[in-house]
């Protein structure tokens, strides 16, 4: 299977420089290696290939104003685009290319005015891919397998000619095996049908043939399956072709030169990678996925991904898009030339200032607020400890951040200030204390605290409130159970006005009516869960989080 893959991406790779803009390009999903710098070494097309960063401008993507010319001519001055000159484009580190980035490019592939793409996907994570509009309009996605083999793969006379098939049929073939494989897309038959033509010209003939038509479709189709086919054994066989009496000699040759669809399906299938295989599942079902997921898009003046441009005042804290500015003056010339001819130079308005956009997205803060009052406290914090544990190991991926906020006795107590750090989160938590009464207003208001601060330093907050009980103490420290339920849902209420979102988990034996009114007040959702482990406490907080 190792070499096979080799073999099959030298192949993919030579069809592809035989006809860049009609195959779209390759999808080449690898770690930066010796291997990867050899195969790609190995591709040597007739269009020079010019690197595209992810980070890419619209003025360079697209062509803009060149300023310093302009400023010294008075005239509009225009750059050309990255695809003035035909080229093939190789984007590093395609897995982070933005999603506006690929529809762009996904739209000036639709109008032709791409050669080619050569994706180089470096992800490691099984969602870290790159983007699906531009990796669909690639004919292959490459990923060998194991080393790179010494002896050279993709040979011409390693695959044989076969039997001629007609483009009729080939078209109406390959069809059928996408329909087989769930394919819906139409660009898959069509990609696989000009990869074989580009396979029968790479191997110097002028026809199609039976093996052109299978090397297209172990290339094109695999990475694109959505279900695996059913066998046809307990199908009803087919009806005997007719005699030669019956229909003209023509047809009758024809329907010999037909190739047999289930050969393919079983070539195909066999080609499937192991993890696409265990994510398959039957036509018809519908499945959902979902992450720990990042912080709230924002906008901001500063930093982040470029938005287009607004119109607006210079106010000191703003940024001035001064290709957008001079877009907007710049018809706008002729006329105020005129208006004032002793003057030279351009003419600005104000209401010709653009002013740059940017989103951001933050990180998002995990603040656990947990119950250790009354007798069952040590369990309780255990099963805290572990879910906190549990929820870190994911951290790093998800960019979430963890806070720790404790309330028993008269009021709360910050434990773990926000950290994604391992090791300090084990040490604050050994330590962690329980006993003593519910002052459950106590730590909301802490919980607020926390989450305002945490806002005004970027990250985005979400408070987890673990309890297994009524309020009994109220803000001012008495033990007064009625003031403290009312202390308890003003602090609800003030938390809810923040828009600061929140999970109550009510851990106790019997669901408590005080906690699903509380949840209701926070427009939070509530989740009962006696005698919850840390497993399945953790399960709860990544289901209604993802929700």
């Amino acid at each position: 299977m190792t070499a096979e893959s080799w073999h099959n991406a030298a192949i993919a790779l030579r069809l592809l420089a035989l006809d860049p803009a009609g195959l779209g390009g390759a999808v080449i999903r690898m770690r930066a290696s010796p291997d990867r710098d050899a195969l790609l070494a190995a591709f040597t097309p007739t269009l020079p290939i010019r690197k595209l960063p992810v980070s890419i401008s619209d003025e360079q993507l697209f062509g803009g104003i060149d300023l310093s010319a302009t400023l010294l001519s008075s005239q509009v001055i225009e750059n050309k685009s990255f695809f003035s000159g035909d080229c093939i484009a190789q984007i590093p580190m395609a897995e982070r290319c933005p999603p506006a980035l690929a529809a762009k490019l996904s739209q000036l592939a639709d109008q032709s005015l791409t050669r080619g793409f050569l994706l180089l996907d470096e992800g490691i994570e099984p969602d870290e891919r790159a983007p699906g509009p531009l990796a669909d309009r690639c004919a292959f996605h490459l990923s060998p397998q194991g080393r790179k083999p010494s002896v050279p793969a993709g040979t011409p006379q390693s695959v044989p000619a076969g039997t001629t098939v007609k483009t009729a049929d080939a078209i109406l073939q390959l069809t059928l095996l996408a329909t087989r494989f769930g394919i819906a897309s139409l660009r898959a038959p069509t990609l696989a049908l000009r990869t074989a033509r580009a396979h029968a010209r790479y191997m110097g003939r002028g026809h199609l043939t039976d093996a052109d038509v299978e090397v297209a479709a172990t290339l094109v189709y695999p990475h694109r399956a959505t279900m695996i086919p059913e066998d046809m054994e307990d199908q009803e066989s087919p009806p005997p072709p007719p005699s030669s009496d019956d229909c003209p000699r023509g047809d009758s040759q024809e329907n010999d030169a037909f190739p047999d669809t289930d050969i393919l399906v079983e070539t195909v299938k066999s080609l499937l990678p192991a993890d696409l295989l265990n994510g398959l599942v039957p036509a018809g079902t519908n499945r959902t996925s979902g992450g720990a997921g990042a912080g709230r898009k924002r906008s901001s003046n500063r930093r982040g991904r470029p938005l287009p441009s607004r119109p607006g005042r210079l106010d000191g804290t703003s940024r001035i898009d001064l290709i957008a500015t001079l877009r907007a003056a710049a018809p706008w010339q002729p006329l105020r030339r005129q208006q004032q001819p002793d003057r030279t130079g351009l003419f600005i308005r104000p209401s010709d200032i653009r002013l740059k956009r940017y989103a951001e997205q933050s990180d998002r803060l995990l603040i656990f607020t947990v119950d250790a009052s009354g007798s069952a406290a040590v369990s309780r914090l255990g099963e805290a400890k572990g879910a906190i544990e549990l929820l870190l190991a994911d951290a790093y991926a998800s960019r979430d951040h963890v806070a720790l906020i404790s309330f028993r006795g008269t009021e709360a107590e910050i434990l773990l200030p926000p950290t994604r750090s391992l090791v300090q989160t084990k040490r604050r938590l050994s330590a962690l204390p329980g006993g003593g009464g519910t002052p459950l207003a106590s730590g909301l208001k802490h919980a607020l605290l926390l989450a305002q601060q945490s806002g005004a330093k970027g990250l985005t907050p979400t408070v987890i409130l673990i309890t297994d009980g009524r309020a009994n103490i109220a803000l001012d420290g008495q033990a007064n159970r009625a003031q403290a339920g009312q202390d308890a849902t003003t602090m609800a209420t003030a938390l809810r006005s923040t828009g600061t979102a929140a999970l109550v988990i009510d851990m106790s034996n019997r669901p408590q009516p005080a906690l699903q009114d509380l949840s209701r007040t926070l427009d939070a959702p509530y989740v009962a869960l006696p005698r919850a482990d840390a497993q399945r406490l953790s399960g709860a907080v990544h289901a209604a989080l993802d929700s």
